[in-house]
């Protein structure tokens, strides 16, 4: 992976010499940033009426829904559990772009992947990203997860 690409900054450092992706972490991140991040890097789970949903999801949420999709479950998980990339930050984020939300949402469909099997050994789970063909509409990098039978 070609970070300059993604974070163009880091070929600034040094007097343009530029700059290693953790180096740049230790020069420019800090602590409170990187413990917000760890409940979207490493997600909690919980089971809610026998569906697997991130922590937070409302269980009226997920009542709601049961209800609408008649109890099927994998089309009520898919629904509460998406996620919009660009959601993670505020809306109209100056550096969103298409190859950093791709980016992003293929390493989350890694993480939710390995981190749904070691919590829940016992079941199987679709996870998803799904990518626009307009790749500029920005809105539509989702992520989303459910059970499989």
């Amino acid at each position: 992976m070609d970070f300059n690409n993604l974070i163009p900054e880091l070929k600034d450092w040094n007097d343009g010499n530029g700059i290693d992706i953790r180096s740049w972490i230790g020069f420019t991140g800090n602590f409170q940033e990187a413990i917000g991040y760890s409940v979207i890097f490493w997600p909690t789970f919980v089971e809610i009426e026998g569906c697997i949903v991130r922590e937070g999801i409302p269980r009226d949420n997920v009542l709601l829904w049961l209800k609408h999709f008649k109890g099927d479950r994998e089309r009520v998980e898919a629904m509460v559990n998406h996620l919009h990339i660009e959601d993670l930050h505020y809306n109209g984020c100056k550096d969103s772009s298409p190859d950093r939300l791709s980016y992003l949402g293929r390493l989350l469909e890694e993480i939710y992947d390995c981190k749904l099997k070691r919590d829940f050994p016992n079941k199987t789970f679709n996870v998803l990203f799904e990518e626009p063909e307009n790749k500029e509409d920005l809105l539509e990098y989702i992520l989303t997860f459910y059970q499989s039978e």
